[in-house]
């Protein structure tokens, strides 16, 4: 089958330009045609002032996937997504729908994913085993989110959360942190950070008990330590396990 051209699935990092991989923005500079959530595409468009721009609102990921199919049959297109492109976001959507289009070859593009860049800002929260946990509902049940909670507290994980709130969902980190109380101390050293990457960026580092209380916003990324994690000059580690 004749390949016509090429879907980019870029993952554009927490936005700005500068945090953006080489290989991204080698990628967008190529493409005819970006696609994007509105809010992405803001974020970028001061840079790529020569590109088509195809964008969409919130809870029209569908749509947006096939739009920028369609726009890949005449010419490389990139869909972009905040972070990485495959985690909590639309590589794997496009792929699955990419057997509809058979015509057109994928490539995924890796980002910096909030959990990472987040994580840098507050120290070393990953030097162990790590989960990443989404509190939204809108795609996964409440009690497969809890379930997935409790098996990562109950193992000594260190949790990533992402969307630990919303307009909808003012009490779900409260209700999430409550659960990892179960297992961890109230003293677990854990962090926050704020618009990650971007203008207004601000971190702090808490116990879990205060993070209970905490009033997090859908720009909010959430690190809850494990019981070896530390705040070792002002800064969130959770030791390797190397000797010193």
């Amino acid at each position: 089958m004749l390949i016509l051209a090429k879907l980019y699935i870029v993952g554009i990092g927490p936005g700005e330009y500068d945090q953006m991989t080489v290989k991204a923005i080698k990628t967008l500079e190529k493409c005819s045609t970006i696609a994007g959530y509105t809010v992405y595409a803001e974020l970028i468009k001061e840079h790529f002032t020569d590109k088509e721009f195809i964008v969409s609102g919130m809870r029209q990921e569908k749509e947006r996937c096939i739009k920028a199919f369609e726009s890949a049959r005449t010419a490389d297109t990139a869909l972009i997504c905040s972070g990485d492109a495959g985690i909590y976001a639309l590589a794997g959507l496009a792929l699955e729908l990419n057997d509809r289009f058979a015509d057109i070859e994928v490539e995924i593009v890796p980002g910096v994913t909030a959990a990472l860049s987040g994580g840098a800002a507050l120290g070393a929260p990953f030097g162990h085993d790590t989960a990443f946990i989404s509190l939204s509902d809108l795609l996964t049940p409440a009690d497969l989110i809890e379930k997935r909670l409790r098996c990562a507290a109950s193992a000594d994980f260190v949790i990533c959360i992402y969307n630990p709130s919303s307009k909808k969902r003012k009490d779900y980190l409260k209700k999430a942190c409550g659960i990892v109380l179960e297992y961890q101390k109230p003293d677990t050293v854990c962090g926050i950070v704020k618009n990650i990457g971007r203008s207004g960026e601000y971190k702090e580092i808490m116990s879990l008990g205060e993070l209970l209380d905490y009033d997090a916003d859908m720009f909010t990324t959430v690190f809850i330590g494990n019981s070896q994690t530390v705040k070792k000059g002002g800064y969130m580690v959770t030791p390797r396990g190397y000797i010193l």
